[in-house]
């Protein structure tokens, strides 16, 4: 009987009702957009217009399952919950399915070659995935998680990514160093640099996927690990647009979403080389060389002098923030708080700056290095995986000084 009212019990828990869809600024993001639309094809043409549109398909998943970076590690290392670690398994899994003819056979758009983000491997992506880890934990989201979290309306994330840009500055300034100083080899594809061909690369990380889906369920069944919580939804057709999505139709979206961005673009889906050039552009204003640095020769020279919107990956991140403010507003859910509490300053602050710093190091984030890494068969995206997990455990142990709260095992959701 206890057991059938628990159920009871949780099966009321799991239909949050939404309030009211907030209507008028619902239609600010609608205006918002089509400004973003208008100004990306007025300035950079078709292809960047539908790379926005691709952004705010992002911001708009991303949002509506929480799909987080962050809050997987931290349930994972904490109370050993791996819902959020599998749904990334089956995101992954469907990413590399289809990225793997569209880079065999160069399928792509606009005549665009695709090519995956194959990067070096050694001590700058060791130690700039471990700083990432920290900093994704006490800024409380990741690169994807401080743009939808920022969209959705959460205050703090203000101060995270202005600390973000100003880390990204400071990891282009030292670039040269992490990747020529210290020791780094060349980037290795599992597809093009083993032997294994695409085929035999997919097969190998599939296995690997399949074993860490496995292991994170073993691992939840063994330490009784307390459930993701419900979040609040609608019913119906009403739900595509107003209520919280199941995580794993959104890692099935996501991975969609990357591959047409691989098609589209010629390249993954990446936040964080956005933060860098925005923040370059401003010390460039203020009198700072930025043009000598090494980061910003060769290819990216050019991104200095051309206006943002000819950069995909900033035009993306203005749509993901739509996006996530348009979900946001459809759940009636958007709120501004204006008080931050002094502690949680200091955490974003120093959040912020360890993921700006790591990621330039790292060659990405949780987006472009682990998530665009793997789908991409790059080693690297697995060693980011490890060392942010790393810098997860590390910081965990550190959330609690600036008032953070970790899951506990006596929690009946985390």
């Amino acid at each position: 009987m206890v057991s059938q009212a628990t159920s009871r019990e949780q099966r009321k828990v799991s239909l949050i009702p939404l309030p009211p869809m907030q209507t008028r600024p619902f239609f600010l993001g609608i205006g918002l957009f089509i400004m973003l639309l208008i100004i990306s094809q007025l300035i950079a043409g078709t292809q960047m217009a539908l790379l926005s549109g691709l952004g705010l398909l992002l911001g708009f998943t991303l949002f509506h399952a929480r799909f987080g970076f962050t809050s997987a590690f931290r349930r994972l290392l904490t109370v050993g919950n791996g819902e959020a670690i599998r749904a990334h398994m089956v995101m992954l899994a469907v990413a590399v399915t289809l990225f793997a003819p569209i880079l065999h056979f160069g399928v792509g758009f606009f005549g665009e070659s695709p090519t995956g983000f194959v990067s070096p491997v050694g001590t700058s992506v060791i130690v700039g995935s471990f700083l990432f880890g920290i900093g994704m934990q006490l800024g409380n989201g990741c690169a994807s998680g401080t743009l939808f979290s920022l969209g959705s309306g959460r205050s703090s994330m203000i101060i995270v990514l202005i600390s973000f840009i100003i880390g990204s500055v400071f990891g282009a300034w030292h670039f040269e160093f992490w990747t020529e100083t210290m020791p780094n080899w060349e980037g290795i594809s599992l597809a093009t640099h083993t032997g294994l061909g695409y085929f035999g690369a997919w097969t190998l990380q599939m296995l690997i996927f399949a074993f860490i889906f496995v292991l994170t369920y073993v691992i939840s069944k063994r330490k009784k690990a307390p459930k993701m919580a419900p979040l609040p939804t609608a019913t119906g057709l009403k739900r595509v647009i107003r209520g919280s999505w199941p995580i794993l139709i959104a890692a099935v979206l996501l991975a969609v979403l990357n591959a047409a961005t691989l098609m589209l673009r010629g390249q993954p889906w990446g936040i964080t080389g956005a933060f860098a050039l925005w923040g370059s552009k401003i010390a460039q204003f203020i009198g700072i060389d930025v043009a000598s640095w090494g980061y910003w020769q060769g290819a990216r020279a050019s991104s200095l002098d051309q206006s943002i919107f000819f950069d995909s990956t900033s035009v993306m991140n203005f749509g993901l923030i739509i996006g996530a403010f348009m979900a946001t507003t459809a759940g009636g859910l958007f709120s501004f708080k204006k008080k931050i509490p002094l502690k949680l300053i200091l955490a974003s602050v120093i959040g912020g700056l360890l993921m700006g710093y790591g990621a330039r190091l790292a060659f990405g984030c949780n987006i472009g290095a682990y998530f665009g890494g793997i789908a991409s068969f790059s080693v690297h995206g697995w060693i980011w995986m490890i060392f942010a997990l790393l810098g997860s455990l590390l910081a965990i142990k550190c959330r609690p000084f600036f008032g953070l709260q970790n899951p506990k095992k006596e929690d009946t959701f985390c």
